[in-house]
């Protein structure tokens, strides 16, 4: 054989850009064809989705570009309306190998109480049509996040009618994921494989892993027990459940009183040399001087706030001394007769199992095709985002749709809400800080805070005029609350607080009576907008 020549470079980099290419292409253009359904939203809707005609529905769709990308979806523009709209598909079967169901979501505004799920309907030979949908339209699969009140969950919830009554039932699945709290675009995936597996995903990373029939993984089950209590039985009268009675032969002892009280005064205890009596624990703070700005018509008469008596601080205490509580060594309480064992003890009645009429048995669901996907939900948000919604029969389509639609704005979104935490807004405070500065009005609200919350207060307002100072602030806070927080629990220095816990009930009540009026001024406080806090009235 004669020797090879070598190829010249300018041909090798033209095959080899070929080459790259055309394996671009082909990979790119497999993933399209594999798909069953794949709707982008880079056109218009109108025309290929149908809006509802229905009354209730009287939310404006929008052909939008997500904030801050060239990408385009589909918006719900208007708060607290309903809206509904269906594209119709090819019917697509669910039982024939493994389906993937994919779509976006950008909750731009944030999602205090609405969906913004999918619903996969089965075909209109059930009976409904594409400008009635509304939320009576029988579907196949309802998939997507939902969040109101308790409510903070990805459904997955699937209609199947029941062998043996004909009745189509909901199947909710058990202990779904939550719905990621942010404003950034998210892609939400089911995988509906042949071994009867499901597995949900958000952000192409597994959060649940269910069975369809599996009792444990959905509410009700897909499959009914094969046996079930008997409606029909009940319980003997002469059945004692009891497993120990008080014995009927037991007397209660001639010196028992259960008059006795269970605690009474110290006969032996002394007042401590040095007792100041005449001494209140508390006293005005000589160093506090009434705020410039403060209004007596508007904000009250201004009273200092109250500090510990420095000269009790080097006695044993102050005020009036009472003699502390002792146990009584003769309580004994209410008698009572000892437990013996129940001789006539049964255990617990429960119905005897039957047969259930009901039950039957399965190898896989029977879910009906899919014939339309639709979007029907009511929620008080704008600003909610759809996109990219696929149908696929592999994850790995799916995966490459994740990869090349989603995850480039994801990590774009993901940037910037870095960037912006970080970054100071127009007043100077970056986004923590100023989370930080909200967290720190709220706890000098707490009402055993009181007396120190125009403190804590100046203390903030000087961090939020100067930044740099934050964390020495916050530790500065910290310091202050923790002091509070120990004197309460452990009373501090003084023998005096620990003598005198069981105060007379007049006083008891007048502490209660005094921290529920705080509390009170606080709300009224906080709703009427304080002028101690002007930066927090945004």
């Amino acid at each position: 054989m004669g020797e090879r020549k070598p190829i010249p470079l300018g041909l090798s980099l033209l095959l080899l850009l070929i080459a790259c290419s055309s394996f671009h292409m082909l990979c790119t253009s497999d993933d399209h064809d594999d798909a069953i359904f794949y709707e982008s939203f880079d056109e218009d809707f109108e025309g290929r989705w149908i809006v509802s005609e229905k009354d209730d529905y009287k939310g404006v769709w929008k052909h939008e570009k997500s904030e801050g990308h060239d990408d385009y979806g589909l918006l719900v523009s208007e708060k607290a309306k309903k809206y509904a709209i269906v594209k119709e598909l090819e019917p697509v079967s669910l039982k024939d190998g493994t389906v993937v169901l994919q779509f976006e979501t950008r909750l731009q505004n944030g999602l205090e109480c609405g969906g913004a799920y999918l619903k996969y309907l089965r075909p209109q030979e059930v009976g409904w049509k594409p400008k009635e949908f509304d939320n009576e339209s029988p579907y196949s699969i309802m998939f997507g996040p939902d969040k109101c009140g308790a409510t903070n969950k990805v459904h997955f919830i699937f209609k199947h009618k029941n062998p043996k009554s004909g009745e189509y039932v909901e199947h909710h699945l058990k202990f779904p994921p939550s719905v990621p709290s942010d404003k950034l675009s998210h892609v939400y995936t089911a995988i509906l494989k042949t071994d009867n597996e499901l597995r949900i995903l958000i952000d192409g990373e597994e959060k649940k892993k269910a069975n369809f029939l599996s009792s444990d993984d959905f509410e009700p089950p897909l499959i009914p027990p094969k046996t079930i209590p008997d409606p029909d039985d009940k319980k003997p009268e002469d059945w004692d459940e009891r497993p120990k009675i008080p014995d009927p032969n037991a007397v209660k002892p001639d010196d028992w009183d259960e008059d006795a009280p269970m605690e009474i005064e110290d006969e032996e205890a002394e007042k401590p040399e040095g007792w100041l009596d005449d001494e209140p624990e508390e006293i005005d703070d000589p160093d506090a001087t009434k705020p410039e700005d403060w209004d007596d018509e508007e904000d009250g008469e201004w009273e200092a706030p109250k500090i510990d008596n420095p000269k009790c601080e080097a006695a044993p205490g102050c005020g009036e001394w009472k003699r502390p509580m002792k146990r009584n060594p003769a309580y004994k309480g209410k008698w009572h007769a000892p437990l013996i064992e129940n001789p006539n003890y049964k255990g617990i009645w429960k119905p005897r199992d039957i047969p259930n009429p009901d039950y039957f048995q399965l190898e896989k669901p029977d879910f009906e095709p899919i014939a339309a996907i639709g979007i029907e939900i009511w929620t008080m948000q704008d600003g909610i985002l759809f996109d990219n919604i696929l149908i696929a029969k592999d994850d790995s389509i799916a995966e490459s749709y994740r990869e090349t639609t989603w995850k480039p704005k994801f990590t774009v979104e993901k940037e910037k809400q870095k960037a912006e935490e970080l970054a100071p807004e127009a007043g100077g405070l970056a986004a923590y800080q100023k989370k930080v500065f909200e967290l720190l009005y709220k706890i000098a609200d707490i009402p055993f805070l009181s007396s120190y919350k125009l403190k804590i207060f100046d203390l903030v307002e000087k961090a939020e005029k100067q930044p740099n100072l934050t964390i020495g602030i916050l530790a500065s806070i910290i310091v202050v609350v923790l002091t509070i927080f120990f004197k309460i629990i452990f009373g501090g220095k003084r023998p005096a607080r620990v003598e005198r816990t069981n105060e007379q009930p007049a006083e008891t009540s007048n502490n209660q009576g005094s921290a529920e009026r705080e509390e009170d001024e606080d709300r009224e406080e906080t709703s009427a907008a304080p002028r101690r806090r002007p930066r927090r009235e945004t």
